[in-house]
């Protein structure tokens, strides 16, 4: 007998595996009473949080969520777990309706991928005990932010860890899609990006192994 838990996961997980544009189903299931409940209530959430109209025109967290999910839809076959990888596109912002503050007038939201490594991993195990699944989306949602960090040389990264804990196609490719998913993203300047990111990462992991430090 299928209970209704793993039944409201089965079907998520084929929308988002299946659907050209997961977004339209999401997001006529918001409207739906079920997402009032816990754990999909911290999807919902997304949709009160706003966001700097700078770095993200298309508006709360929620639209963003939307858009990079439709986006992850398009590459998700160049990754080594395509339920993961979507699942972690979904969720690779739940952490920032708790972090999310104004400072001096600016919207910033620290630390949101580590708190939203740590709800993913709560907000999967009501759905599933696939321990391997949820380690992979969750580092997933970790380290999603690391393409801005290594790029932009900023002191926030974790490379060793997560060299460690992803694919690194994976990591790049959700982290292309989380740039790609917002009004007015330069598709060619992302890409470009992306390639770099890749790079970098592929020189890192050599060094590491060459050094049998893994």
């Amino acid at each position: 007998m299928i209970d209704k838990e793993n039944e409201v996961f089965e079907k998520i997980t084929d929308h988002l595996i299946r659907d050209e544009f997961p977004s339209k189903y999401l997001n006529q299931e918001s409207m739906e009473p079920l997402f009032q409940e816990y754990p999909l209530s911290l999807l919902l959430k997304l949709k009160k949080t706003e966001q700097s109209k700078k770095y993200h025109p298309e508006g709360n967290v929620w639209n963003h969520t939307m858009m990079v999910v439709d986006q992850a839809a398009k590459v998700k076959h160049r990754s080594s777990d395509e339920r993961a990888f979507m699942w972690a596109a979904l969720l690779h912002d739940i952490g920032k309706p708790g972090t999310t503050r104004v400072r001096k007038g600016r919207i910033t939201s620290y630390d949101h991928d580590k708190v939203g490594a740590k709800i993913s991993s709560d907000f999967l195990r009501v759905y599933t005990r696939d321990e391997d699944f949820i380690k992979r989306v969750c580092a997933l949602v970790r380290y999603h932010m690391h393409m801005l960090y290594v790029l932009k040389e900023l002191p926030f990264g974790d490379i060793m860890n997560l060299l460690k804990e992803v694919d690194i196609q994976d990591i790049a490719l959700l982290s292309l899609c989380d740039r790609l998913g917002r009004t007015g993203a330069d598709l060619a300047l992302e890409e470009e990006s992306y390639r770099t990111y890749l790079k970098k990462l592929e020189e890192a992991k050599a060094k590491v192994l060459q050094l049998n430090t893994f």
